[in-house]
């Protein structure tokens, strides 16, 4: 039975769950002679590459990934939740052009770095950023992220979240960022806003 005012996207989508849901069972005994102490966590990978078969995972660091694998491997069989990537790692050239394209659409600089950031700011191009989809997902992610050190960072992006050593002060938007990284670490040196 299906609800009054569902709507033919939200009964697609869960469809599209139960499917991936049946495939990760289908796949368990598969993925367990193949890594029996990472079973779940595998056959979770291979289902969810089969209903995100666009998912670009390379690039991320390896702490990232892991943690991201695990959150979603937990998601997956805690509470039934898909967790998705839109996007990861971005190479500079990619950014520049992501934020180029927002400053000819918004009219300035100031006002793209509200929406996305420089290649020098972003944490895409370090692999430590994650855009996560369905709603329902980054949900999940936002209330159960912290022991996986995966945190939403931005108050109008419900689907940024970053891989994070400690939980950061949430932002309004990305533009609050500063832009000084340590070029050895990788890592800010600053959370602190910046004025425009």
């Amino acid at each position: 039975m299906t609800e009054p005012c569902a709507t033919p996207d939200r009964r697609r989508d869960r469809v599209y769950a139960v499917c991936t849901k049946a495939l990760a069972i289908v796949f368990l005994p598969f993925a367990f002679v193949r890594a029996p102490r990472r079973a779940r966590q595998l056959a979770c990978q291979w289902a969810l590459a089969v209903r995100y078969p666009a998912e670009n995972l390379d690039g991320l660091s390896p702490q990232t990934a892991a943690a991201f694998a695990a959150a979603r491997t937990e998601a997956f069989w805690r509470d039934g939740q898909l967790i998705g990537l839109t996007s990861g790692y971005r190479d500079p050239g990619e950014q520049l052009r992501l934020f180029t394209a927002e400053v000819r659409r918004s009219g300035s600089p100031q006002r793209a770095r509200k929406r996305i950031l420089r290649p020098a700011d972003s944490a895409h191009v370090l692999g430590t950023a994650l855009d996560i989809r369905p709603t329902e997902g980054a949900r999940w992610l936002e209330e159960n992220g912290g022991p996986y050190s995966l945190y939403r960072i931005y108050d109008n992006e419900w689907w940024h979240f970053e891989y994070r050593g400690q939980r950061p002060t949430r932002l309004a938007h990305p533009g609050l960022v500063s832009a000084a990284w340590t070029p050895k670490s990788g890592s800010r040196r600053s959370r602190t806003p910046v004025s425009h």
